[in-house]
């Protein structure tokens, strides 16, 4: 039997491992345009496709006031367009999801069991790794509680909190330290110190420090997902710019690709081996 008349299981039972079907998450104030050189890198790394996310910059705008939930419920339908993708020519695998700042809090949101903003999303099962660019995944609440962003983590850090899916859903979280923020340095140093203290969830330990590291927009320690797998960059911008390298630019990709991959797979064969534990010697198929 060939692999494309087999499931995704067959295949891993078989030895070999299909390629993953990808959903992109945008960032904020972010449009699918934005992503379509993204995709193609990934197509040109052994993604078997890419979904981009139908989320637009005026979708970003409107959640100010209507918070995340139309976000979210745009993000669930990339989610099943992507798995009826990877029916067609992924076996069926479950997915891997990349979200790019908050696109990452949407991913992880996206697995939650208990509802956010009214949906109830409970996706799990679909997703066979959650890999986030710069999310802020850990951050202060007292600079304003009532910010969506922050309302999404601690909805994610509570409900789903770090690799809550492991092993069957993989995680990894990508970060960069390409600025320093100091209160009394250059105006870029300050520029980053001021953006950075509002996010890092313990602003008086980063004061005592009199500096923080990050990409720009994200303190590193906001962008590592506790418990789950990291890597940390050294020299990622946080987003799309003229004159610098974000996380998906050409250069910076290969540095975090082959990991995702790895995580990916990794859960997948998880997955299939819980099967077969549970279907146990002499079994039927599943």
């Amino acid at each position: 039997m060939s692999d494309k008349n087999r499931t995704w299981v067959e295949v891993i039972r078989a030895g070999a491992m299909p390629a993953p079907v990808v959903l992109v998450l945008g960032g904020f104030l972010t449009s699918p345009p934005l992503s379509r050189r993204f995709a193609g890198r990934l197509r040109e790394r052994g993604a078997a496709d890419v979904v981009v996310g139908n989320v637009w910059t005026m979708d970003w705008l409107l959640a100010a006031s209507r918070g995340l939930g139309p976000i979210l419920t745009r993000s669930g339908r990339a989610l099943l367009a992507s798995s009826a993708r990877s029916a067609e020519i992924a076996q069926g695998a479950p997915v891997m999801v990349i979200g790019h700042s908050a696109g990452g809090m949407s991913a992880r949101i996206l697995t939650a069991r208990e509802p956010f903003a009214g949906r109830r999303l409970n996706a799990s099962g679909r997703i066979g790794a959650i890999v986030t660019l710069g999310t802020p995944h850990v951050v202060s609440l007292d600079h304003d509680p009532r910010r969506a962003g922050a309302e999404a983590a601690a909805f994610a850090n509570r409900v789903v909190p770090g690799p809550a899916f492991a092993p069957g859903t993989g995680y990894l979280a990508v970060g960069s330290r390409r600025m320093t923020g100091r209160p009394h340095g250059t105006l870029r140093e300050r520029r980053a110190w001021r953006v950075y203290r509002t996010l890092v969830p313990d602003p008086v330990a980063a004061d005592a420090a009199g500096e923080i590291t990050g990409d720009g927009l994200i303190p590193l320690e906001c962008a590592l997902l506790p418990g789950a797998r990291a890597i940390i960059l050294d020299d990622a911008d946080h987003g799309q710019s003229i004159g610098t390298d974000w996380y998906g630019a050409e250069r910076v990709i290969d540095a975090w690709w082959p990991t995702a991959v790895e995580v990916w797979q990794g859960a997948l064969a998880a997955r299939v081996a819980a099967l077969d534990l549970h279907r146990g010697p002499g079994s039927g198929a599943v």
